[in-house]
């Protein structure tokens, strides 16, 4: 056997070229008629298979709590008061006729104040007007509700000067001179600023030039000033001027 394998030529028979060739060519046919078959025959395939499929459910949920049942209340039962009835008086009937009488009285009688008609003590109490509606001891026709008008706001003083002329002095007072001025020969002026109201009267004052021991005496004379009250428009209005006040020793 190995030298078979060795020498090939030792008696084994070499296969034929024809062999060959003719089991080539049908190896090519038998493999082209495979394809063309698989290739025409579209009709012979097997139909695809129906997918199913499978869910599978949840688990069920609980079903949900019954409604809370609501107790009865209990049936309040009111008890019955029973009032007292009050009798009602009995009207008292005037004898007293409403017009003039005929014939003259034989007697005079006292007046009852229930003459002219029918009345009841209880049908008129005091405190309700007419008998009807109010409170017992309150007053007839009740309070006003409307609140009382809110006083009127303060209007702020004008300063005199320019357009605005100021208020004609009605009532001046001299300074007195101060003794310790006089004994020390001083003499100057104080300028002052005088605010007056409404009616005219000097309510407050301030110091704009000072002269020392002068401006007390100053002070207490403006503040005795009076002038005319200065309308603005048909009403009174307060304003602010300055005033200037001399001290000389010449005139005494």
């Amino acid at each position: 056997m190995f030298d078979t394998i060795l020498n090939p030529s030792s008696g084994v028979p070499r296969p034929r070229w024809t062999t060959t060739a003719l089991s080539a060519v049908a190896h090519v046919v038998v493999i082209t008629v495979a394809a063309l078959s698989a290739l025409y025959a579209t009709d012979l395939l097997p139909e695809p298979r129906e997918t199913i499929g499978v869910f599978v459910a949840g688990p069920v949920p609980p079903p949900p709590p019954a409604p809370a049942v609501a107790e009865p209340e209990p049936i309040r039962v009111r008890s019955a008061n029973t009032k007292a009835s009050t009798p009602r008086p009995t009207p008292v009937i005037a004898k007293a006729p409403i017009a003039a009488p005929i014939e003259a009285p034989s007697s005079i009688t006292p007046e009852t104040g229930l003459e002219g008609g029918e009345f009841s003590p209880a049908a008129i109490e005091p405190g309700f007007e007419n008998g009807t509606g109010g409170i017992a001891g309150g007053i007839v026709g009740g309070f006003s509700t409307v609140p009382p008008p809110p006083p009127p706001a303060p209007v702020a003083p004008v300063r005199v000067g320019g357009d605005i002329s100021a208020p004609r002095l009605v009532h001046r007072v001299d300074p007195e001179y101060p003794l310790i001025a006089q004994s020390a020969q001083i003499e100057g002026i104080v300028i002052l600023e005088a605010t007056v109201d409404r009616a005219g009267e000097v309510t407050d004052t301030k110091v704009l030039r000072s002269s020392s021991v002068l401006d007390r005496a100053a002070i207490d004379a403006v503040r005795q000033w009076r002038y005319e009250p200065l309308r603005l428009n048909g009403q009174a209005t307060p304003f602010v001027l300055t005033v200037t006040v001399s001290f000389s020793l010449a005139g005494r």
